[in-house]
């Protein structure tokens, strides 16, 4: 990868996301949130936001079986 690249953070409808090289075309199913910088910059990001690496539907789905 180039180090000098700019990269921006794509989420999916599972919560999930990713780096992708800025100014490319956003995979369908992805969606841009608004972060773009380096590399380290929006790995960094990812990770403060990205607390729950579970996709969305199963913590939907957990938390529908747990007793309330």
């Amino acid at each position: 990868m180039d180090d000098d690249a700019r990269y921006e953070v794509l989420r999916n409808n599972e919560d999930q996301y990713s780096l992708w090289l800025a100014g490319h075309e956003v995979p369908q199913g992805w969606h841009r949130v608004g972060k773009e910088g380096s590399r380290e910059e929006c790995s960094a990001y990812v990770d403060q936001v990205w607390t729950d690496m579970r996709p969305r539907s199963l913590r939907e789905q957990m938390d529908a079986a747990s007793p309330s």
